[in-house]
């Protein structure tokens, strides 16, 4: 890759992990847009975004447990399946031109969804049924390891609107489920990662520069009603380019 043009996408993942790290996510999706239009090789892209998202995720996650927005019998039912699965997700290959679609349409419908049903974090939050949460955690999964995105910017939305979880604990729920699965994900799909760009640890230092960034803005500064809206757009982003991508 050209000089200029790494230098360009090290700044863009730099400004998407900020914006992804203040709701709780990892980012993958964004990268996975970023290096495509920079041209990087397709088989590449699912690994080195795991990559990334794995980095980012672990940090963002550290910034919300540590200041106490975290909820463990909300994540841990969603989790129990999701790593499994993400990790057979991640050792298959679906043509992009069936899952992309559907999977943005699905995105694009959960901001709609987000913007016009925000909830007051004042109300009382209702405790999802653990069959429920087991059978949405390895759906949740399987289409993270598939995809090479964690998996978060499915479950936020879905915490959020049935009111399961307040939003900056959604957001620290969704950090570290987004670290389990890329983690397992990126084992499913370990026999490329000898072949990852060699600049991959430059865009790493970037991402983990701004998804500390973004954390910490996300966790004690930006008010909970910038945030659902902040969650609406990278929904909107992610959406987006996976329909026209």
């Amino acid at each position: 890759m050209a000089p200029d043009m790494l230098l360009l996408l090290t700044a863009s993942i730099f400004v998407v992990a900020i914006l992804y790290g203040s709701v709780g996510h990892g980012g993958a999706s964004g990268y996975i847009a970023l290096m495509a239009l920079c041209g990087l090789a397709p088989a590449l892209l699912k690994p080195t975004a795991l990559t990334l998202n794995i980095v980012v995720s672990a940090t963002v996650a550290w910034c919300f447990i540590r200041s106490g927005h975290f909820v463990w019998r909300l994540f841990w039912p969603f989790a129990l399946t999701s790593i499994p699965a993400s990790f057979i997700g991640g050792a298959l290959t679906l043509p992009p031109e069936i899952y992309r679609p559907l999977l943005g349409a699905a995105l694009l419908f959960a901001a709609l969804r987000l913007v016009l049903k925000i909830r007051d974090d004042g109300r009382p939050q209702t405790v999802p049924p653990l069959s429920l949460s087991l059978l949405i955690g390895a759906l949740f999964g399987l289409l993270s390891g598939l995809t090479g995105i964690g998996g978060g910017i499915f479950l936020s939305p879905l915490l959020l609107l049935c009111g399961w979880g307040k939003t900056r604990e959604v957001a620290g729920v969704a950090a570290l489920f987004i670290l389990v699965n890329s983690s397992a994900g990126l084992l499913g799909h370990v026999g490329v990662l000898s072949r990852i760009p060699d600049f991959t640890p430059l865009l790493a230092a970037a991402a983990f520069a701004g998804g500390l960034l973004g954390a910490s803005l996300g966790c004690r500064l930006l008010p909970t009603r910038v945030l659902i809206p902040a969650l609406s757009l990278v929904l909107l982003l992610a959406g987006s380019k996976l329909i026209l991508l």
